[in-house]
């Protein structure tokens, strides 16, 4: 593994380990990180095999030896109506639809709802014109929803508690869906001084996701688990990159918690939407698994906000404050967590071939044209929570 010093933009573990499937961690050997506050002089690596450990006693760790089908399968994702992950299922849509697959997206709550004015529910049209079919409702009256329809796979990328996902599992087990592809998070790993997260690793037992995968696991033949972090990509409608390009484009400074060398993982969403593909092409090898759904490299918080004035043409003047010093809430100041917050997709890797094709730097420039092109850049913003983390630190703005 390469060095990475403070400059550093990237990191990526090009080690490939065998991945446990549990959700309990195995005893592994990693290679550590320095945490937040401390410098990145340099970072050594040291990885070692493990046992790959199955819910079934049939598991496939790697892609080799077996053959892709291209069947044509009917698909209901099952979406929510809001935050970021409602784009995942927008991509994901489109994807299959692209691969001859038939696809219903199910919507939580009422077509008229003020929410599907906004992307991506407003750009569904896209689904409906590439195929697909777009219905709304309540996942708890899924059959009703879909007037008895029967499906192949159901993804739900809606419910973060088994209350709200057991309707739906309940109803795909009982109908015949053959396979079961749920959203998690990558946020209900629990912390370590060992980045990157990687299956297997110890999670919240109290975390809502958590709840859904296990009965999954004891419920559902074949089921998969996806965990991803942050995302880019058209149509999104939680910021993330439009948070850096909102004060790089008006001159003024970025505050960033902490050394601003903390790492996390940010993908473009046609990332995810691809690994999702790729465990419905390979329901064998997907089955019973849980995947990182994440790129595989990792950005400094730094080096995001670095990446996003290049693909600006702009420059930057970044500000490093303490939270609690400055009496600001960092959750609601910053976009992302104020620690080292990533994982790497190494089961996706191993066991279904998959690739990331996320670029950051590239990725970045077509989301600033999108910025630019909607008028973002000249819209009227307060930068409230700034103005008082600046003025602590008395650090001018432009005027």
């Amino acid at each position: 593994m390469a060095a990475l010093s403070s400059s550093s933009l990237f990191f990526s573990s090009k080690t490939a380990i065998p991945i446990n499937n549990l959700l309990t961690p195995p005893s592994i050997h990693r290679f550590s990180l320095p945490s937040s506050s401390s410098s990145f002089s340099s970072l050594s690596s040291s990885a070692s095999l493990f046992t790959t450990h199955s819910l079934k006693s049939s598991r496939r760790s790697s892609t080799q030896g077996f053959t892709v089908k291209a069947e044509k399968k009917n698909v209901l994702i099952v979406n929510t109506n809001s935050g970021g992950h409602a784009v995942i299922g927008f991509y994901f849509a489109k994807e299959l639809l692209s691969a001859g697959h038939d696809v219903t997206i199910l919507t939580v709550g009422d077509e008229s709802s003020d929410k599907m004015k906004k992307p991506p529910f407003s750009r569904f049209s896209e689904i409906v014109s590439g195929g697909g079919k777009t219905v709304w409702g309540n996942p708890a009256d899924v059959a009703t929803v879909v007037g008895g329809e029967t499906f192949d796979v159901v993804l739900d990328n809606n419910g973060k508690d088994l209350d709200t996902v057991r309707p739906v599992v309940d109803w795909a087990k009982s109908s015949g869906v053959k396979q079961f592809l749920f959203i998690s998070s990558a946020g209900i790993y629990k912390s370590t001084e060992e980045p990157p997260h990687v299956e297997g690793d110890a999670v919240k037992a109290d975390a809502g996701h958590v709840g859904v995968e296990k009965y999954l696991a004891e419920t559902f033949g074949n089921w998969a688990s996806f965990r991803p972090q942050y995302m880019i990509g058209s149509g999104n409608n939680k910021d993330c990159e439009e948070w850096f390009f909102d004060r790089i484009v008006r001159d003024r400074p970025v505050p960033i918690p902490g050394s601003g060398l903390q790492l996390t993982n940010i993908s473009h969403v046609r990332d995810l939407s691809s690994m999702l593909t790729s465990a419905v092409s390979n329901p064998e090898a997907a089955c019973c698994n849980i995947f990182n759904c994440v790129s595989d490299r990792a950005v400094t918080l730094d080096g995001m906000a670095k990446l996003c004035a290049a693909a600006a043409g702009k420059t930057v003047e970044i500000v490093h404050y303490d939270p609690k010093a400055v009496g600001v809430d960092a959750k609601k100041a910053f976009p992302f967590r104020n620690m080292h917050f990533y994982a790497e997709p190494r089961a996706a890797k191993d066991i279904l071939g998959w690739e990331s094709k996320t670029n950051l730097p590239e990725d970045l420039k077509e989301r600033y044209e999108e910025y630019v092109k909607i008028g973002r850049d000249k819209k009227e913003m307060k930068f409230e929570l700034d103005d008082k983390i600046l003025e602590a630190l008395k650090t001018p703005v432009a005027a």
